[in-house]
This record gives structure tokens, C-alpha cells and sequence, in this order.
């Protein structure tokens, strides 16, 4: 959906007048709260799209860890448990 209005656009927007039409005065001051308030959507879209793009950037960087294979893990788990034994048998396990 694309933005078709921005605050410019609104503000130069001119009505035909008629005879029992608004008051002029009340139609242009709520017109300028509508763009305030549309003016800041703008912005706090483009902060939060920043920000969005800042994290996507940051988690990217996060995912790329060293790898460890399966093999390396396995054996350092296997060496740790080797010595847990000799140090809880002693050296009956050895022989």
C-alpha cells in the first residue's frame, strides 16, 4: 500500500465552499492536527524501519559462530570422561 498523502498535500488542500457549508476556521484547524499527527507516523515509521534494519544487521552478526563438528565435541567428552574414571578407580581401571 503505498502513501499517497503527506502533510504538504493536506495542508494546501482547498474545499469548495457553499452556503451551508463548515466553518472554514474549524475545518483548517483539524486539518493541522491531522498533519502533525500524520508527520509524526512518518517519522516514527522511518525510526522503527532504522531500527529494524539495525537489528536484522546485529542478529546476522550473532549467528556467525566457530563451528565445533560433532567429532571434536564427542572426543572431548570421551577425554573428560576417561580421566573422571582413573581419578574415581584409580589405577584398578588402568589395569
Amino acid at each position: 500500500m503505498a502513501n499517497q498523502l503527506n502533510g504538504k498535500d493536506i495542508l494546501e488542500k482547498s474545499f469548495k465552499t457553499s452556503m451551508r457549508g463548515y466553518n472554514q476556521e474549524d475545518v483548517d484547524e483539524y486539518l493541522d492536527v491531522i498533519i502533525q499527527d500524520y508527520e509524526f507516523f512518518q517519522q516514527e515509521i522511518s525510526r522503527l524501519q532504522q531500527e529494524n534494519d539495525r537489528l536484522k544487521k546485529q542478529s546476522d552478526n550473532t549467528r556467525i559462530r566457530p563451528s565445533t563438528s560433532n567429532h571434536q565435541v564427542n572426543y572431548d567428552i570421551l577425554k573428560r570422561l576417561s580421566n573422571l574414571e582413573k581419578a574415581v578407580f584409580g589405577k584398578k581401571y588402568e589395569e
